[in-house]
């Protein structure tokens, strides 16, 4: 399956974490190459209205400054996957449920695993 479309499905898991409250954090690691940004985190911002995250790119060179943005999680997702593929290879979502990697292959298939949970708590 195309890795947009399992993007897609990965994505309403993250949804899901978030509406039920086990959102913990979401990472985009495996860099293509060597490029200058190392990381992508998105970290959770629980207030008593709304939820939003804090969306983290964190830089290898330490010339360049790090870039944190306050978005919702709708704001983060166009963001998140304009860096599919062309920067990061993976994404990992932490919940306290479970973890769940999200790939993609040489050919562009993507493809969701899951993993017993990394934190306990938010």
């Amino acid at each position: 399956m195309p890795y947009q479309d399992v993007f897609d499905l990965f994505w309403k898991q993250v949804i899901e974490s978030v509406e039920e409250g086990r959102f913990a954090k979401l990472t985009m690691a495996k860099t293509i190459g060597k490029p200058n940004l190392r990381n992508i985190f998105v970290r959770p911002i629980y207030s008593e209205n709304d939820f939003k995250v804090l969306l983290k790119l964190r830089y290898r060179s330490p010339e360049t400054e790090d870039i944190e943005q306050e978005l919702t999680l709708e704001e983060a997702f166009p963001i998140l996957k304009s860096y599919l593929r062309k920067s990061f290879s993976s994404v990992l979502l932490f919940t306290t449920t479970k973890d769940i990697t999200f790939k993609i292959n040489k050919k562009g298939a993507g493809r969701i695993t899951e993993y017993p949970p990394t934190f306990k708590e938010v």
